[in-house]
């Protein structure tokens, strides 16, 4: 799909990702209007400072929650694109609240598809997360239902032209809530405080976040995961380059946390397709011919293909995360 004349609404539109969706869209392309679709009227004020509506910005602030139907329908009306962004995303608050982050997570997901297909919006690009696979804890467990609700919904769209994908990633840099932020608040106690030595994850900066998305939104056929290639790093090399002068204390695992990271699974293996910078996990073949321009096996990966952040080939040094600490300004 072309955005450049398009009407796209963003849901989730005040978070990290929203505000950095926006901003690149603007600068990049030229969208007949952006609708930032958010429940805090605050923080769409203070976003509202700084891209206001006006000639060359052409923005509409939209107060609403994806829990609300009836609202998403008055909100859908017209638009050409949706990128679904809104989750309820911290792991402990999943634990001790799981009803309403399945009522955000899984039941918005689906008022999002009822009301893009009837409202004929052409294209829905939802936001996954390396949780979803191999979930062990709830909100990981919430974004693998929405998967499956966004990967189907192009089988249940019918014979309207609606397609759905999901693009999944791991963790973004600095976004609120990651680890980065802890470390430095820690540092002044002079102790670090981490729960495993082999911990890796997986990285992606928010600039990166945004452009692989907009290219996935282009290439999208509907039915698929699009995955990119990440580099990984050890928690423990991150800790070093934000503070090398801090010691390290191990304190073990968290309830839901996992030791590696997960992007593609060795189930998903068979159903992949490999690619220069980025991998499309194909629809399973019970949605017929969802994604049916690509069942060509060429690109396929081998058998027991993973993906795990362990077992990547490309790793981050200390030296590389210190440039990218500091690029980031913390």
């Amino acid at each position: 799909m072309d955005i450049d004349g398009k009407d796209i609404l963003i849901t989730g539109g005040t978070g990290s990702f929203g505000k950095k969706f926006v901003e690149f869209v603007l600068a990049n392309y030229s969208p007949r209007r952006i609708v930032v679709f958010s429940r805090d009227e605050l923080k769409q004020e203070e976003m509202r400072e700084y891209l206001p509506d006006k000639p060359g910005h052409p923005i509409r602030y939209f107060i609403g929650d994806i829990r609300d139907r009836e609202r998403l329908y008055r909100a859908f009306d017209g638009v050409d694109l949706v990128v679904h962004a809104a989750a309820l995303k911290q792991v402990p608050t999943a634990e001790y609240n799981p009803l309403e982050v399945i009522k955000t997570n899984i039941l918005g997901a689906a008022n999002i598809i009822d009301a893009a297909i009837d409202c004929k919006v052409k294209r829905v690009i939802a936001l996954s997360s390396d949780k979803a696979v191999n979930p062990v804890n709830l909100y990981g467990g919430t974004k693998l239902c929405a998967d499956k609700l966004f990967v189907a919904a192009g089988v249940y769209s019918g014979s309207r032209d609606s397609q759905f994908s999901v693009v999944r990633y791991g963790n973004v840099v600095g976004s609120r809530g990651s680890v980065i932020p802890s470390f430095l608040k820690q540092r002044q106690s002079g102790i670090l405080k981490l729960t495993d030595e082999r911990m890796t994850r997986f990285w992606i900066t928010l600039e990166q976040s945004v452009a692989f998305v907009v290219k996935s939104i282009q290439v999208m056929q509907g039915g698929e995961i699009f995955v990119p290639k990440l580099p990984s790093m050890k928690l423990v090399d991150l800790a070093k380059a934000v503070a090398p002068e801090c010691r390290i204390e191990f304190v073990g695992i968290r309830p839901g946390e996992k030791l590696h990271e997960t992007l593609i699974s060795e189930d998903e293996a068979r159903r992949t397709l490999e690619y220069e910078d980025y991998f499309v996990v194909r629809p399973h073949s019970m949605y017929g011919s969802l994604g049916k321009e690509r069942q060509n096996t060429d690109n396929q990966v081998v058998q027991d293909f993973q993906y795990v952040s362990h077992n990547n080939t490309h790793w981050l040094t200390i030296d590389e995360l210190r440039m990218i600490v500091a690029k980031f300004g913390f």
